[in-house]
């Protein structure tokens, strides 16, 4: 956590409100988001009892299991999951567009750009927490390789038919939420801290209702107090005030209201199937259907908060505009959704459990890859953010006092003009340090040439800096006088491109970080894995040495 992230926390604290850590909204928010709230059993992981599902706020689709031991009764609310989900998904696949995509021919192996469809739009799937992460996680990984009756006539417990596709399409939402800035699957609380310091613990702001309240505190109370009886208020019987659905349910709930109710459900199912005529069936019928709207209604009343809360928090988030580099981020999601597409439409198999060796370490490579280009980006939409970057000497933002032009040595002199800004920030530089800044979206190089006390430090020239004079102390206080020279960005001929370099009076901000992130060493082949890595797959291997006379004793 950055050190800003901490003094927000702080002032939460002392005002008793949550705290803005970013100016800017820096996630990608659809127009029609489908939003999930999983209920399960207490006890046994992964069995669902029920959830709230809908793109619309006012009329949500409640999916029940009335007995979660009951594999049909689980398969059938998988059925009903499936038919909301699936057509939701299938209706971002036929609205595509042409774009360029750079791939690397297998003939001449150089990178071509070719034109390829891209799907305008993708789906977007929102939780209320990190644990509904978990579970749409555990859910895709149990339902992929589920058999069908029409893959497998001899299984004794068939899945629907939409059910493998469905746990393909939620392993690909799990697998894309572990991607930095992906947002095609997102939790709500993530979202919400991502843009707001509460004054609790990072684990407590996972309760959605706790979160909230520090975001919106009644006047005259503190979040501290509203976040309290989020988590702690109870009912004249006992039961919360504010039901997490965290999927896991409330101990008080299950034993006092779930249980009973599940009973009576089991019991009356019981006498059902000993009924001896028409009659005496439909009344017991009635009996099971009584049972099964009371355990309905049960259901309702512990995820309609979490899911009211979901859309505030929605609300919340679309006060804010949207950061300069969100739209290429959700491009990104909108290439891996139409990846996936065509896999599904081409019969690919479903996704490995395990990935191999090679695979795994460039998923790897490519989260970290993310993560520093979210960073990044993060920055440079937001003065708040770049603030906290501030703070820890990665940047710095200055007045430009001076601009000498210079030119390069060499057989063919381009423009290496020397800057000069005055800076009240302590970045971490030196000279020959590389830093860059933001030129019309793309990134400007540029290289420290010496960092002095701003009372002492004047024009910089390129005689000064032929001489190989040594930069002075930099003092623990004060402004700071940094010279950089300009490296790139400038065209080609001798005289700069007009606008790209800075003009004295301007006020513009290097960081030390680079705005792209370039990619890691590659990687080899699948079939070329080494043997420390686990060996080649085995479909690949290679076969043994034949037996000779000499291996026979």
């Amino acid at each position: 956590m950055a050190l800003i992230d901490d003094l927000a926390r702080l002032e939460a604290v002392q005002s008793g409100r949550a705290q803005p850590l970013t100016t800017v909204r820096h996630r990608h928010l659809s127009a029609r988001p489908l939003v999930f709230v999983p209920l399960t059993t207490a006890g046994e992981t992964g069995a669902p009892l029920g959830a709230l599902i809908g793109t619309e706020r006012t009329t949500p689709r409640l999916l029940i299991v009335p007995q979660p031991r009951d594999r049909d009764l689980r398969f059938a609310f998988l059925a009903e999951l499936a038919g909301i989900l699936l057509p939701y998904v299938d209706s971002f696949a036929d609205d595509v567009e042409t774009a360029e995509r750079t791939e690397v021919d297998p003939e001449t192996g150089k990178r071509v750009k070719v034109e390829t469809e891209l799907c305008a739009d993708a789906p977007q799937l929102i939780v209320p927490s990190r644990a509904g992460l978990a579970f749409v996680r555990l859910l895709g990984r149990s339902m992929r390789f589920r058999r069908t009756a029409q893959a497998d006539p001899e299984n004794p417990y068939p899945a629907p038919p939409a059910v493998p596709m469905l746990g393909r399409w939620l392993t690909h939402f799990g697998e894309r939420a572990r991607v930095p800035g992906s947002c095609l699957l997102l939790a709500m609380t993530d979202l919400l801290t991502r843009h707001w310091a509460t004054g609790q613990s990072s684990l407590e702001d996972q309760h959605l209702g706790a979160l909230l309240a520090w975001l919106d505190a009644p006047p005259g109370g503190s979040g501290a107090e509203a976040a309290c009886r989020a988590e702690l208020g109870r009912d004249d019987d006992g039961q919360l005030l504010c039901p997490p659905a965290g999927p896991a349910t409330d101990p008080a709930f299950d034993n006092h209201l779930l249980a009973p109710a599940i009973e009576r459900y089991d019991r009356a199912r019981g006498t059902l199937a000993t009924a001896e005529d028409g009659m005496q069936a439909d009344d017991r019928l009635g009996a099971v259907t009584a049972a099964e709207y009371e355990i309905r209604a049960l259901v309702e009343s512990r995820t309609r908060p979490t899911w009211d809360a979901v859309w505030r928090g929605l609300d919340l988030l679309c006060r804010l505009p949207e950061g300069a580099h969100v739209a290429e981020r959700w491009t990104r999601d909108r290439w891996s959704f139409t990846g996936h597409r065509d896999r599904v439409l081409a019969g690919e198999p479903p996704q490995p459990r395990h990935d191999d060796a090679v695979t795994a370490a460039a998923k790897l490579a490519a989260r970290e890859r993310d993560l520093a280009r979210l960073d990044a980006q993060e920055a440079l939409d937001d003065p708040l953010v770049m603030a906290g970057r501030r703070l820890t000497g990665e940047a710095f933002v200055g007045e430009v006092t001076d601009v000498v032009m210079a030119l390069s040595e060499g057989r063919r002199p381009s423009p290496r003009p020397l800057v000069t800004l005055r800076t009240d920030d302590r970045p971490r530089v030196g000279p020959g340090t590389k830093v860059y800044r933001s030129l019309a979206g793309r990134p400007q190089a540029a290289e420290v040439v010496s960092v002095l006390a701003d009372t002492d430090a004047g024009s910089v020239t390129a005689s000064d800096e032929d001489t190989g004079a040594e930069p002075g102390t930099v003092p623990e206080s004060g402004p700071v006088a940094v010279t950089v020279r300009i490296l790139d960005k400038m065209g080609r001929g001798r005289e700069p491109e007009r606008g790209s370099v800075p003009e004295k009076g301007d006020r513009i901000c290097f960081t030390l970080f680079e705005h792209d992130q370039r990619g890691g060493p590659k990687l080899p082949e699948p079939e070329e894995t080494p043997w420390t890595h686990g060996g080649p797959p085995a479909e690949v291997a290679e076969d043994p040495d034949p037996v000779t006379p000499e291996d026979i004793l």
